[in-house]
């Protein structure tokens, strides 16, 4: 294999079915590639109560600093209706310029960019002045309860620190070098449940349906916004995803409703401050007798889920400076900044080190027949060719202007 070329350490991942939590061989490939390119692997295998083991990969080339990581995922989506697709999920075939395969994009793609575009900077520049490092887990599509987070502390513990890193999810919407991501919004799930009594649709005077005090709260929920956004970050956003009775009868007037939803929420709120102020509308609009005259508030519980997502800003003007000068100097195009979109492993990787967001254009990820441009795997190499020399010359400069 020829890893300056990253179709074909691209080919050579999506040939791994590595379905989460399956390793599926994809990290036995990489570590293999890595190994050629002179680091060294450690394999390391997390439980926990309730999920599947997961295996996950730490590589690292160099001893010294400066550091750069770059972080991403091995393991993949299920393939669905594998009938339904034009070209094998794990075939890596290429038909008009394009690579099939589960994980092409979202984010196989991705490490193999990296993969290649460290071996060109090693065959033409030798090793950077530093260290790279590689922090590949088999669990970001799942619960990712054994993935990164514990990859990252187990580094940690081992003595390991970072200077910047770099995740190769992919961020562009339409084309390489629409968008880097610089951050991200926080993500909050809750269940409302609203307590009635059941009885006859014909004796509503017996009953208390539920749904009326549903409807109030979760309108209390939606309105008004939660606010406006700010420069770097959209408005909140709260969708309610399901209401449930559990009520199959037109003619009995349900017990109980439950609502569950998630908030997608800017560095306004915490977890913690959002959850007060929805619960504080939630106690004002249980009172509101609009739609049950003559009704005590209504009963109501609401509970959020522990494991939420905080919302982070980078704002290390060395690492975001020289990956937008890469993206322009390869693609022409001067890409936003941006902390749209949902959370990622970022997320985790924030609390060691300024990170950013760059890879592929996502806009066949999850789907049936996953694909990617060849020459979007080019340009990405290139881009990440280009910061990797660039950030190292950066920090050298630094050192010495110090």
């Amino acid at each position: 294999m020829k890893l300056t070329d990253p179709t074909q350490t691209l080919a050579a991942l999506i040939r791994c079915p590595s379905v989460t939590p399956e390793e599926g061989g994809a990290l036995t490939t990489l570590a293999a590639m890595l190994t050629d390119l002179g680091f060294a692997n450690d394999r390391v295998t997390f439980s926990d109560t309730g999920t599947p083991d997961v295996e996950n990969l730490y590589s690292r080339l160099g001893s010294s600093g400066p550091h750069l990581m770059f972080a991403g995922h091995t393991d993949v989506v299920p393939v669905g209706d594998n009938s339904a697709w034009t070209q094998g999920p794990f075939g890596a075939d290429i038909v008009d310029g394009e690579m099939y395969g589960r994980g092409a994009v979202d984010m196989k793609g991705g490490i193999a960019c990296f993969v290649s575009a460290l071996a060109r900077v090693i065959e033409r520049k030798g090793v950077p002045e530093g260290s790279v490092s590689l922090l590949i887990t088999g669990d970001e599509e799942g619960p990712s309860i054994n993935g990164t987070e514990k990859l990252l502390a187990y580094a940690r513990a081992k003595g390991e620190h970072w200077d910047a890193a770099v995740v190769g999810e992919p961020t562009n919407p339409d084309k390489m070098g629409d968008m880097i991501k610089i951050g991200r919004r926080g993500s909050l799930s809750g269940t409302l449940t609203i307590e009635g009594v059941q009885g006859h649709v014909a004796y509503p005077h017996l009953a208390d349906n539920p749904l009326r005090g549903m409807v109030r709260l979760v309108d209390a929920l939606l309105d008004p916004p939660l606010d406006a956004g700010n420069e770097r970050f959209p408005p909140t956003n709260l969708e309610v995803t399901s209401i449930d009775t559990g009520n199959p009868a037109t003619n009995v007037i349900p017990a109980r409703s439950t609502a569950r939803f998630n908030i997608r929420f800017n560095d306004i709120w915490t977890a913690e401050t959002l959850a007060d102020a929805l619960r504080a509308r939630l106690e004002q609009a249980a009172r509101d007798a609009r739609l049950r005259e003559g009704r005590e508030a209504v009963r109501y519980s609401v509970d959020f889920d522990a494991r939420s997502s905080p919302s982070f800003l980078t704002r290390d003007d060395a690492l975001i400076g020289t990956l937008s000068e890469a993206v322009h100097a390869v693609t022409g195009q001067t890409p936003a900044l941006s902390t749209t979109g949902g959370t990622s492993d970022a997320r985790f990787i924030k609390d060691y080190c300024p990170v950013v967001e760059f890879g592929l254009v996502g806009k066949t990820m999850h789907m049936v027949d996953e694909r990617v441009a060849l020459s979007d795997l080019e340009s990405l190499t290139k881009v990440y060719e280009t910061f990797i020399e660039g950030w190292f010359e950066r920090q050298a400069a630094s050192v010495e202007a110090s």
